[in-house]
């Protein structure tokens, strides 16, 4: 083989893992987007739920069981 030939197979080679490591990639990526969706879901119920706790406690009244600022 020519010398153009081997750089030519060595490109080859390269862009294979190359495309490997972009499919790779964008798989983590789509895992960790479907993680951070249902991160951000659990913390709107999170709201909703301290939400819901605050107005059933007259408002401004503290959580049960949270102590004090001083402690």
């Amino acid at each position: 083989m020519s010398n153009t030939e081997d750089r030519f197979i060595d490109i080859e080679i390269k862009l294979a893992y190359a495309e490997d490591m972009v499919d790779s990639l964008s798989q983590r990526i789509h895992q960790q987007q479907q993680q951070i969706d249902k991160l951000e879901q659990m913390c709107a119920s999170l709201v909703q739920h301290v939400r819901t706790l605050a107005q059933n406690n007259g408002g401004g009244a503290q959580l049960p069981h949270e102590r004090p600022p001083h402690y």
